[in-house]
């Protein structure tokens, strides 16, 4: 009801700065937000991997960047929560606009180009809310980029650092090398490049599980490389998939740059996870992300095959109900 009432409002800002406003006042009166959401346990204990969450729907990366809202996430119903992307370094993205919404389609087109307050600032975010006992009761993962301006090839080093500056805080880690708003990071999803991010990666937090997030846009073939590789050097997990450059959207663009995500991704991103599934053959779990939007579309990816499932989008334009009504459907199908 809440949000039925605020959307209009939000929606007549630009999209990043009604995203900013919202998660700040979540920040800053988050004892409130959180009574005022009440609390919607999902009930559904699942296993992802090593990870016991509480449920299946998880808050994909890039909608809470900086850790600045963790404790309201539980309180929506969120099994498992992933803050990010988070950089070495501070940086401030790629110039605005960067994000615009698409609400007939149920579609944003982001380009962000990671921003973010970087890992110390961030670890210290973590760290005083866990001294403050207001830590979740639920895993919290951290998505792992590298700053714009680093070389491809010192891209691993990137990697190494912020693991080394959340290690102790998180449950585990996702390494991004699939969002296409910074310049050559797609091209570390194969090959050597991948082998030594995610072998940094591990070594930096050998005690945490290490995911690969990879993009809807690889071809059958590589996308089969990049999840045999990703295996190989010991990811314990696929997030499948990011952001898409195509654009399946209704009408004559032009469309502004940026990767797509929201419900005209899906089919794209369940015939790649389909894909990954295939691949993968039960020996790690797959988080499928993509377009879920409601209980039909999360259904269809766990009843695929996924362990788990993760949404932003939806979480945008259905409101923060979304993930409450996801779980009693899911609760319901399982009797």
């Amino acid at each position: 009801m809440l949000y039925r009432c605020a959307r209009p409002l939000l929606f007549r800002l630009d999209a990043e700065r009604a995203h900013e406003l919202t998660l700040s006042q979540a920040a800053r009166f988050s004892r409130l937000a959180c009574a005022v959401a009440g609390r919607h346990p999902p009930g559904l204990p699942t296993q992802l991997g090593p990870l016991t969450c509480a449920g299946p729907v998880g808050l994909a990366a890039g909608l809470d960047k900086n850790a600045v809202a963790l404790p309201l996430w539980e309180r929506l119903g969120f099994g498992f929560v992933e803050v990010g992307t988070i950089t070495p370094r501070p940086q401030a993205g790629n110039p605005r606009p960067r994000v615009h919404r698409f609400p007939k389609q149920g579609a944003i087109i982001n380009a962000m180009g990671f921003p973010n307050d970087g890992a110390e600032a961030i670890a210290g975010r973590l760290r005083a809310l866990r001294a403050a006992g207001r830590w979740p009761q639920i895993p919290v993962g951290a998505n792992l980029g590298k700053n714009k301006d680093t070389p491809d090839d010192e891209a691993a080093e990137d990697y190494r650092k912020v693991a080394l500056a959340v290690r102790e805080l998180v449950d585990y880690l996702v390494v991004n090398v699939s969002s296409p708003n910074t310049p050559g990071l797609r091209a570390l999803q194969a090959g050597d490049a991948l082998a030594k991010i995610v072998g940094a990666t591990r070594e930096a937090a050998p005690e945490l599980p290490v995911f690969v997030k990879l993009a809807p846009d690889l071809d059958l073939e590589p996308l089969t490389g990049s999840v045999e590789r990703a295996l190989a050097e010991g990811a314990a997990g696929v997030v499948a998939t990011n952001t898409t450059l195509t654009r399946p959207l209704e009408g004559a663009g032009p469309f502004p740059s940026g990767g797509l995500s929201g419900r005209p991704l899906f089919p794209l991103a369940k015939a790649k996870i389909a894909h990954v599934l295939e691949v993968v053959d039960g020996r790690v779990p797959v988080v499928g992300v993509g377009g879920v939007d409601g209980p039909e579309r999360a259904r269809e990816l766990l009843e695929l095959g996924c362990a788990a499932v993760q949404l932003y989008t939806g979480l945008v334009f259905q409101g923060p109900g979304v993930v409450a009504r996801i779980n009693r459907a899911l609760r319901a199908a399982r009797g």
